[in-house]
């Protein structure tokens, strides 16, 4: 036999020896960490569970076993004690459930709670094509614009104030206007100290727009506002020339178009 047949013979066995050797060890810890790890019943959710959704359905919860060395703080057992609970956090399919993301037993009003530490939640009325046309939800993000008059001008501009702010609720309210009662739509929104006091001065100076947000789009924009010379100043003015060739004379100006010295006739 030459020697090569020999090198490949030596070398094919030493490769199975290996790896029954490397099979052997596996099973042997495998079987050590099952011996080992013990496990426990935990409840999860079988679905996921909305935030303020009570939980009133036995269907919507499963159990699970889970390594009683890394189990959950405040996870459950029994299914039973969850039924009437309410979720303040968004809870995924096969999440557990703990003490953590549920509404205290006996309290009644969740908002407190869904409001992040350090932020501060804000209500602002809204009308309905303000507010979206009713597509804005919970969970939405929205940017923020005031339409309001300039100080000592007879201008106004539109500004967006704040962005990509978290929606937490939305409902409405009845209001008095002209003595008369109107549904009002109101949004609340999730946003630091700082940014409740713009918010609040804009509500009373002026009025609010919402722009709702793509649901993967955080980014920032940076904008200078509009105002009437902004917007008008897209539009192409009627040069003298083409009045003088109509034989007609120019229209007067409207007062409100007399912005700094400016018509729509000049440049």
């Amino acid at each position: 036999m030459s020697r090569n047949k020999v090198v490949i013979i030596i070398t094919v066995a030493a490769l199975f020896f290996a790896g029954i050797a490397a099979w052997q060890a596996s099973e042997f810890l495998g079987r050590n960490q099952s011996k080992d790890m013990q496990y426990q019943g935990i409840i999860i959710a079988a679905s996921a569970l909305p935030i303020g959704i009570k939980i009133n359905d036995p269907a919507q919860l499963k159990l699970s076993s889970w390594p009683k060395d890394s189990l959950p703080q405040g996870s459950f057992a029994d299914p039973a004690v969850l039924i009437g609970r309410i979720p303040v956090h968004p809870i995924s399919a096969g999440e557990p459930l703990s003490e953590s993301k549920l509404l205290p037993v006996g309290a009644t009003s969740i908002m407190a709670y869904t409001v992040p530490e350090g932020h501060r939640a804000i209500t602002v009325s809204v009308n309905e094509v303000a507010g979206v046309a009713g597509f804005l939800n919970p969970q939405n993000k929205v940017d923020v614009v005031v339409t309001m008059p300039l100080p000592n001008s007879p201008e106004s501009i539109s500004k967006i104030i704040l962005q990509n702010v978290p929606i937490l609720a939305t409902g409405q309210i009845m209001e008095q206007r002209e003595g008369k009662p109107v549904v009002v739509t109101t949004v609340t929104l999730d946003v630091i100290p700082e940014d409740a006091e713009k918010l609040a001065l804009a509500a009373s100076k002026g009025q609010l727009q919402m722009l709702l947000r793509n649901i993967s789009d955080s980014g920032k924009v940076v904008s200078g506002g509009a105002n009437i010379s902004k917007v008008l100043g897209s539009v192409p003015a009627r040069s003298k020339a083409a009045v003088a060739h109509s034989g007609s004379k120019p229209a007067p100006v409207p007062q409100a178009w007399v912005i700094r010295g400016l018509t729509t006739g000049d440049k």
